[in-house]
């Protein structure tokens, strides 16, 4: 079977973009529309359906969790994965990191894969699933600081998002700037946990 990236003229390395970039280029050069009334317009027909199925193949692949672009491939083979999930969520590639949290049997699904499925959801602005799944990874592993960091954190943005006794605008006991201080001590504290720092001084 021919290569869909040496199709497409992409490396396997390649982001989808630099995929969806490389198919839309020869969809134009190669689109029948281009060569009506030409000899060779049954050459460009051809040509145009092996472009069309190299794309589809490799889309369908990194949907699977197979490759993903970057220098990331897929594994969903339970806790030897966790560093793959890890790097997907920094890449801000939530869907794919749920695909392969999802892949994971529930027999083998561990504190760490708990707190990971929760910082997707926290990222993704699920505070109330997080803090159910941080709170199950701290449950398992109660002498992780990282889990116990978690829950805090979801519980507080958590309450910020529910709080009945809330004043929304105006005067009063409601503060825009400490919401905003809060939200950004949230996501760095949720940074530093996955290896980066929103905020140097703290």
């Amino acid at each position: 079977m021919t290569d869909p990236y040496a199709v497409l003229g992409v490396s396997k390395n390649a982001t989808d973009d630099e995929v969806k970039n490389a198919y839309r280029e020869l969809a134009r050069k190669y689109h029948p529309d281009n060569y009506a009334d030409n000899p060779l317009s049954d050459l460009a027909g051809e040509k145009m359906k092996e472009i069309n199925e190299a794309y589809d193949s490799i889309m369908a692949e990194r949907r699977a969790g197979k490759t993903s672009g970057g220098t990331y491939t897929g594994n969903t083979g339970g806790a030897s994965s966790f560093p793959d999930v890890r790097y997907l969520i920094n890449q801000g590639r939530l869907e794919q990191a749920q695909e392969v949290l999802d892949g994971v049997p529930p027999q083998s699904r561990d504190a760490e894969w708990y707190f990971l499925n929760g910082t997707v959801l926290y990222r993704r602005g699920w505070f109330d699933q997080a803090f159910t799944s941080f709170s199950t990874a701290s449950r398992m592993d109660p002498n992780n600081p990282e889990y116990r960091n978690a829950v805090q954190n979801a519980a507080r943005q958590q309450g910020r998002q529910y709080n009945p006794y809330r004043t929304y605008g105006g005067t009063g006991s409601d503060c825009g700037a400490c919401d905003v201080c809060q939200g950004l001590i949230c996501a760095d504290c949720c940074c530093e946990c996955m290896g980066g720092d929103l905020i140097p001084c703290c």
